[in-house]
């Protein structure tokens, strides 16, 4: 049983090991291929955004920062801590 666990969690490692390091090109064309499959709905969200071209920034919605409130914070309380003597 713990050989069965073991080699799952290699042949997961090694996957997602390769689909990071596989090209972008490599990785749309994978993703489309899998879309044809009946995948549970989870994967298969993952999947369309990985078959779609990405932007080419690198940037998955960074540049949309939550809006700030303009209210002023309530000031928070630093502690320090001294280290101990030795």
């Amino acid at each position: 049983m713990q050989t069965l666990i073991v080699a799952l969690l290699v042949l997961g490692c090694a996957i997602y090991a390769a689909w990071k390091l596989m090209p972008s090109v490599a990785r749309r064309a994978l993703a489309s291929a899998l879309l044809k499959l009946p995948l549970p709905a989870f994967f298969a969200a993952k999947m369309q955004k990985a078959a779609t071209v990405a932007s080419g920034c690198g940037c998955d919605g960074c540049d949309s920062a939550p809006v700030k409130s303009a209210a002023p914070q309530a000031p928070q309380v630093v502690t320090f801590h001294p280290r101990p003597k030795r």
